[in-house]
């Protein structure tokens, strides 16, 4: 009996070790989710990196997702004043693509210092802030790829033009490389789309300078942004995106874009942004994208492609200023594509 038994407990642990040698063995085989050799393993990803700028030291956010030596990609959020957050979605994405990613939200954002200093609120300083979170991060002209959204695509156009050296690539989603092409293009291309009246409310508001009065949120809220933001009925936007829009530091997003993603009106900083002219400077490979339903003009961004030495167009015929939300497949399958071509040599 006590020969059965132990032959009994022998074999219930051999079972047992081998129905959880193949799991074993795959978690330590899965060098992109080995966070055992990274000095962030303890916060999972996250790291508060110090910016020195003119009015002293503060800290901005990251967090990094997964492990690729060659291809990693450091997120811009658009606002200027949103989050990271809305960039959730590329978790479905990027970690089945072994793509390495960070998430960062710029200073003045959501998990990141908000010293309320608007002296700091200009395009030249924030592209030093990326420039101080690239060699923090530790990424190089091997490896490190731009994914700037909207705003962010100002941002990582600019600092190609400085520091396009240290870049891999460069992946520009759903921004023009002019604001006054920009605002044309919403006055006289997308406004006149809109109803009438809610056209002629909406421009009362703005001449009034009620850029915060609920009336003017709502006017833009409902009859634009569903149909050229997130072409998703408001009440079926998802999580990442409500949160980023409810965190948007109001006060930056207004000093540097205006009241909405209706165009540009006031005298918002970023008003006279053009470097149409510059963009043949750019030799990093770059892929510009464009929805067509977006805010911005797609036959634009199409040209951006061209006039950049080394480019290619992403459309997104489902696609509107969030494509990654509302034409995810299109998205997505481009940008993969992209920053493996680029990574192969195929580019």
């Amino acid at each position: 009996m006590k020969t059965f038994s132990a032959l009994l407990l022998c074999l219930l642990l051999l079972s047992c070790g081998e129905k959880t040698k193949p799991e074993e063995k795959s978690t330590a085989d899965s060098s992109y989710l080995d966070y055992s050799d990274r000095d962030d393993k303890l916060s999972g990803g996250v790291k508060l990196i110090p910016i020195e700028t003119a009015s002293g030291t503060f800290k901005v956010w990251t967090k990094r997702v997964g492990n690729n030596p060659d291809m990693k990609v450091l997120l811009l959020h658009g606002g200027p004043g949103a989050t990271h957050e809305y960039f959730e979605v590329f978790d479905s994405y990027f970690p089945n693509a072994g793509i390495e990613y960070y998430y960062y939200d710029q200073l003045e954002s959501a998990y990141s210092d908000q010293p309320n200093d608007s002296t700091l609120w200009s395009v030249d300083r924030y592209v030093d802030e990326v420039e101080q979170v690239r060699q923090a991060l530790g990424l190089d002209s091997s490896n490190f790829y731009i994914l700037g959204s909207s705003w962010g695509g100002i941002l990582g156009m600019e600092y190609a033009l400085k520091h396009q050296d240290k870049m891999k690539g460069l992946i520009i989603s759903n921004m023009m490389a002019s604001i006054p092409d920009y605002m044309n293009y919403a006055e006289e291309v997308l406004g006149p789309q809109l109803d009438p009246h809610v056209l002629k409310e909406i421009r009362q508001l703005e001449s009034e300078g009620k850029f915060t009065d609920p009336r003017y949120l709502e006017l833009v809220g409902t009859h634009y942004y569903p149909k050229h933001v997130l072409r998703m009925p408001p009440d079926q936007w998802p999580d990442p995106v409500n949160r980023a829009f409810a965190n948007i530091n109001y006060d930056l997003y207004l000093t540097m874009q205006g009241p909405s993603e209706f165009g540009v009106v006031g005298d918002a900083k970023l008003k006279n942004w053009d470097i149409k002219d510059q963009l043949k400077k750019i030799t990093v490979p770059t892929l510009a994208i464009g929805g067509a339903h977006d805010t911005m003009d797609p036959e634009h961004m199409e040209w951006i492609a061209g006039e950049v030495q080394n480019g290619r167009y992403l459309h997104c015929p489902e696609g509107s200023h969030l494509a990654m939300y509302d034409d995810p497949e299109t998205y997505f399958e481009g940008v993969i594509r992209f920053i493996k071509d680029v990574d192969k040599g195929e580019f």
